[in-house]
This record gives structure tokens, sequence and C-alpha cells, in this order.
């Protein structure tokens, strides 16, 4: 398959390494730094799963040089999914589908409004990926799940050929039929995981076995389950407790992505997780105070150090 990776940071460039490595064609969009270490040095990644070094790489600033792709690993933060989304209008082909691997549950109407619903797939990730320095990937944890599918639960081939390539890549992947129900899913707890480990600076390990940390952590993924019921989210009568036992079997020195970028300095994404769970629950007539004081907490911090 031909393989764009729109945004090659921790998320896309571990998945994106890890289909090259099998001989897939892949083609890494990067800037900066970063973008200039891969086409010198190749793109490495270090994990659990065993370590990579991709060399040479298919890297560039410009999707314009690739040309149509069959699938856009689509992994940029989520200010600028408009803009990156037309950015890569030259990738888009009659058949092209965009996986959007970004947190929160508003990118994939964002992407259809720019490159048409017919080219958008729903994405969710679970990986604790980041950029330790330009071209070097770390990856921390056991976990490195993609969960894709149409956002109208069919089972196209187009998704039949991604996860083929995707099983031989070697990480674990999962083609969903239910992928608004996923997506979610992944929101109320990658949201209220965000928001309490930047309120508290801390890992989850501190955050669980403090019993004041864990019940607003608690309080948080209710909120935002009830935020989704109103919002007519297929969310399961388990869900709270479901996504607490995953936070439970997490290896207590796990930070969410959003904490790294604090205490680096950088842009947080608090506007589309806690701050668009404040929104949206204010459209369903759904009060969010938990997920209110984490944007008011961290609003300072929010668009990162001067």
């Amino acid at each position: 398959m031909r393989i764009a990776i729109m945004g090659a940071g921790g998320v896309g460039g571990y998945y994106g390494a890890r289909l090259a490595a099998t001989g897939e064609e892949v083609h890494f969009i990067a800037r900066g730094a970063h973008l200039a270490a891969i086409r010198e040095h190749g793109l490495r990644v270090e994990s659990q799963h065993g370590d990579l070094h991709i060399h040479p790489t298919n890297a560039t600033d410009d999707p314009a040089t690739i040309g149509p792709v069959d699938i856009v690993l689509f992994c940029t933060k989520l200010w600028d999914t408009e803009s990156a989304g037309e950015a890569i209008r030259p990738l888009i082909g009659p058949n092209t589908a965009v996986i959007s691997a970004q947190n929160g549950v508003e990118a994939e109407t964002v992407l259809g409004k720019v490159l048409g619903p017919q080219h958008v797939m729903g994405g969710v990730s679970f990986i604790f990926a980041l950029i330790a320095e330009p071209g070097r990937i770390l990856h921390s944890g056991p976990v490195h799940l993609l969960v894709f599918g149409e956002m109208n639960g069919s089972v196209t081939p187009r998704a039949e050929a991604f996860l083929t390539a995707c099983q031989a890549a070697g990480f674990e992947v999962r083609l969903s039929e239910t992928i608004q129900k996923d997506l979610w899913e992944k929101y109320v707890y990658l949201a209220s995981l965000s928001g309490i480990t930047c309120v508290t600076r801390s890992s989850i390990g501190p955050v669980l076995a403090e019993p004041a940390t864990r019940a607003l952590f608690e309080a948080a993924i209710t909120e935002a389950v009830a935020v989704g019921r109103a919002l007519g989210a297929p969310l399961s009568e388990g869900v709270v407790a479901e996504r607490m036992a995953m936070a439970d079997g997490l290896p207590p020195g796990v930070k969410s992505s959003m904490l790294n970028d604090l205490e680096r300095g950088n842009r947080l994404e608090l506007p589309w997780l806690s701050g668009g769970l404040v929104r949206l629950g204010r459209e369903a007539g759904i009060e969010t105070p938990t997920h209110r004081f984490i944007e008011q907490a961290l609003k300072l911090h929010a668009m990162g150090r001067a």
C-alpha cells in the first residue's frame, strides 16, 4: 500500500515505522528539526516490542510531492486539523481513506468538511509515544493499539487491505464496525486522564493511589460519559468501571501526552479535551464541573510558554 503519515510525531512515527519495516511504501510528513534528522539519519523507534531504524526514509514537508495514496494516517495536533486537512488534498485519490489518530471526537467532522466525508474513517490509537529527540521516537509501555473503521460501520475493501498491512506490521489493530462508540470511549478516558495528570503534575500511578485524586479522575470520566450519552453516543452501562480498570492496568509511571506537552512548555490540546467537554456539555445541557475546573486551572498554560 501507499501510506502517508501526516504528522510523523510519536504516534504517527511509531505506526509508520512499523509499516515501513514490513515493506509498505510509507511517506512521512514532518517539519523542522525532526524532518531534518529523519532525512539525514533515518527514523529510529525505541520500544519494548523491538527497536527499529528506518533508513533511508521517504520524508517531506510537502504533501504535493507525494501524490495520491491509499491511506493517510492523520496524526497532527487538534489545532492543526483544518489547515493540515487542506494541506493533504494532493494525497487524495478517488478511494483514499484518511484515518484520524487524533484525540477528541470532532476531527472526523472537520476533515469530512474539508475533504469530503467519503474519504474519512474514524480512528482511535492507544499508545504512549513521543519524540524523544529529533528523529527518535520513544514508545513507553506495552500498549500500541490502533482501532479504525468506516464511519457508517461498513467493512470495505480499503479497510480490510489496511488491516492486513497493520497485522503484518506487528502492532495491535482492530477493524471496528462501531467506530463512533470507540471514539467516545477513548474520548471520555483520554480527556479525563490528560486533565487530571496535568492539574496534579503527576503520572497516573500516584493519581490512582491517592483516594482524593482517584475520585476526581472518576468524576471526570462520569461527567464525560453523561455528555456523550446526551449527544447520542452509544456508550455501554459499564463504561466508567471499564475505563477505571484500564487506567489501573497502566504502568504507574505513564504520563498523558498533554502532560508531556505541559512539562515541555508546548501548546496544549486543552480546548478540545476538557474544554471540549465543557463546550459540548453546555450544548447538551449537562453540567461538567470537574472538566470546567481542569480547563480553568490549566488556562494559563494552554498556549505554552512564550
